[in-house]
């Protein structure tokens, strides 16, 4: 069996509140169920499309409720693919892509569909209430986007290109994975891995005594960071950035097609149309903005870089390379700041840091995290209701262990959207997936601190939909938030994970139990921002590539040249010619984030902002913490970002706090 069930009980559940059950059954009957709902969906179009009495909740209601349900179930076979990836699974998957990418660029050329859309805008605008307005303002946009008005020749060919890139994009994300998994590099000697904690080894050793290490993240950043054997270091850095050849040809025909399709609009390029619905003006303003954040960044990045170089030498590294960077860091922080971040891992086991955190939220925020049983797709997997007083509002799944035949990375996806159907209340769910070290019958899994941040990311995100009180799904949660908006929550979170104060909700050894010594968790806030301009200039690296690269059409081969010039100009750090980042670049080839990278940045000046505010008031303030409930998770995309921002601080953001953040202004 492909899935592990549960039993539900409902006992402390209203009967007016429903859950949708991840499904038991096979796959090809989960592909089936998406084929049903798109002809459902097909089928209230059209019944739509007859109606004389035209107004919102004739016409809007009964179609994104249709839609809502078809999103439900392609999200669960989409899921599977990524965190259950076998043949199987691509099978279908790839096979439902392209009818669900026709359905939903058929849907958005409707000219008969906007019409109603807009006719509902202008001639109601003024008595629905805000979040119904802003479906509508999103709507109208997206069918601007998805070619209305456009000849028929244009539209089809529209059409066309939304398909092809829906499955390139599929394409590039297996190649990925495919070529992560298809890597081990074998160590049989002790010598190679001395450095290497031992509850590391204890994870990465084999029966006959030797060691694998693969390139799925936690073994990859275990050797990059202590492995000693410099040879076997850049053996596993080559194997990682130079995964996924193919992918330098598929990504450009994708940038092809971006911008193709972007002209077919009436945009200049791709930055311009993927701007539309954002929050930043143009691609202009976003480089402006990335920019003067490197020329504040990049002399300190030099002066780190140097740091690094010289302690390398003294290592008997004097031609320090990308592949000696972590190892090198990992050194340097010990001497600079007599820490070893080895010595807080026993303190960060991962049912520990969950049940720690979630203790943290109910302080901040006043939510409680319940657990229960539902049906899940994987062993390991944890069903959590999330719970405002005795009140359900929401439920959790957590799938955090990294496994063979899931997806690199760490994310929430949400699958159920708070609404109300006849009477009864749908409450939201979402996926939280991250990739921790995988625990054993014998070992814990045991996190880098690095780990706990990102749990608290993916959290923030998570709260973001989950916290939803709006009941118009495509603005209900995340949805319909900028995307240069939707990381706010997220980095605002991760933030606490460095304050003493809320190390002591989770940090126990797994053994003792004994708290983190009180050094120790200072010692892990004072290292924060060790090397942290290099960090910076990093993601400026990729936030101004991206935009770049989204300007016109380029080449595989002009592409590596854009890359290598934007290095040039922020980095401080240069890999060898054999890296090729790009292709394994998944956020904006096969993420939602083309053309919209430098969100990370963007949205981190509103999430350092509301952090200080916090932190200004002794992190725990009942006051802030309903303002930032009510008016930012509540509201989720049913008004824009910024307008919430304001209302939730009362003010505009303060431009330096995210220099603040990162100790690159007094």
């Amino acid at each position: 069996m492909l899935f592990h069930s549960g039993r539900e009980s409902l006992e402390s559940m209203s009967s007016t509140v429903l859950f949708r059950e991840f499904p038991q059954i096979a796959l090809s009957a989960q592909k089936e169920k998406v084929r049903e709902k798109i002809q459902n969906t097909k089928k209230v179009l059209e019944e739509v499309l007859q109606k004389k009495d035209v107004n919102y909740e004739s016409i809007i209601r009964p179609l994104n409720d249709s839609m809502e349900d078809l999103q439900e179930e392609f999200t669960v076979l989409s899921h599977l693919n990524s965190v259950k990836n076998s043949e199987e699974t691509q099978e279908h998957y790839t096979e439902i892509l392209p009818e669900i990418t026709e359905f939903y660029t058929e849907l958005g050329q409707n000219e008969e569909l906007f019409k109603l859309y807009s006719q509902i805008y202008e001639e109601e605008k003024s008595n629905l209430d805000r979040p119904k307005n802003k479906v509508l303002e999103d709507a109208i946009l997206q069918f601007k986007l998805g070619g209305v008005g456009l000849p028929k020749d244009k539209k089809n060919r529209l059409q066309e290109i939304q398909l092809k890139l829906s499955d390139l994009s599929n394409q590039f994300s297996q190649n990925l994975l495919d070529s992560t998994n298809s890597f081990e590099m074998k160590i049989e000697s002790e010598e190679d891995v001395k450095e290497i904690p031992e509850s590391d080894k204890a994870l990465y050793k084999n029966e006959d005594g030797t060691y694998t290490f693969t390139l799925q993240f936690p073994s990859y950043n275990c050797y990059m960071t202590y492995g000693n054997n410099r040879s076997k270091r850049e053996e596993l850095y080559k194997a990682y950035v130079t995964r996924a050849p193919g992918n330098g040809k598929i990504l450009e025909e994708i940038l092809a097609l971006r911008d193709e399709s972007a002209k077919l609009l009436g945009y200049k390029n791709y930055a311009e149309s993927s701007l539309a619905t954002k929050v930043a003006d143009s691609p202009e303003q976003v480089l402006d903005f990335l920019e003067k954040i490197g020329k504040l960044a990049k002399p300190v990045a030099e002066k780190e870089i140097g740091e690094l170089k010289k302690f390398a030498a003294s290592l008997g590294i004097p031609d320090f390379q990308a592949f000696d960077s972590a190892y090198v860091s990992e050194k340097l922080k010990k001497k600079d700041y007599d820490f070893d971040e080895e010595l807080t891992r026993p303190y960060f086991e991962k049912n520990t840091v969950v049940k720690g955190t979630f203790s943290f939220l109910e302080k901040l925020l006043g939510l409680k995290f319940e657990k229960t049983n539902a049906p899940i797709w994987d062993p390991k997997t944890e069903v959590y209701h999330v719970k405002n007083g005795s009140e359900i509002i929401a439920r959790l799944y957590l799938d955090l262990e990294a496994r063979k035949d899931k997806q690199g990375g760490a994310w929430m996806n949400h699958w159920e959207t708070r609404n109300r159907l006849s009477g009864k209340m749908i409450l939201p769910s979402a996926f939280v997936v991250c990739n921790f070290p995988p625990s054993k019958d014998s070992a814990p899994s045991l996190l880098n601190h690095s780990d706990v941040v990102t749990f608290f990311h993916e959290m923030g995100h998570a709260l973001h939909h989950l916290c939803a009180k709006i009941e118009e799904p495509p603005v209900s949660g995340i949805n319909g938030v900028e995307w240069d908006a939707v990381e706010f929550p997220s980095q605002f979170l991760e933030n606490f994970a460095y304050e003493p104060e809320v190390l002591d909700f989770f940090a126990f050894h797994y053994e003792t139990g004994k708290a983190i010594p009180k050094e120790l968790a200072q010692k892990l806030k004072d290292t924060k921002n060790f090397l942290a301009a290099m960090g910076v200039v990093r993601q400026l690296e990729f936030g101004i590539f991206d935009i770049r690269i989204h300007l016109q059409k380029y080449s595989e081969t002009e592409v590596q040249n854009i890359l290598d010039t934007v290095r040039k100009e922020v980095s401080v750090l240069f890999p060898p010619g054999y890296n090729k980042f790009q292709n394994g670049f998944g956020h904006i080839f096969s993420g939602g984030y083309a053309a919209g990278y430098y969100s990370y940045k963007w949205a981190e000046l509103l999430a350092a902002d509301a952090f200080f505010a916090f932190r200004s008031k002794g992190i725990f303030d009942e006051d802030l913490a309903v303002k930032y409930r009510t008016e930012v998770l509540e509201k989720g995309g049913s008004e824009n970002a910024m307008v919430l921002f304001k209302r939730f601080l009362g003010r505009d953001p303060e431009p330096d706090a995210l220099l603040k953040l990162y100790d690159l202004v007094a």
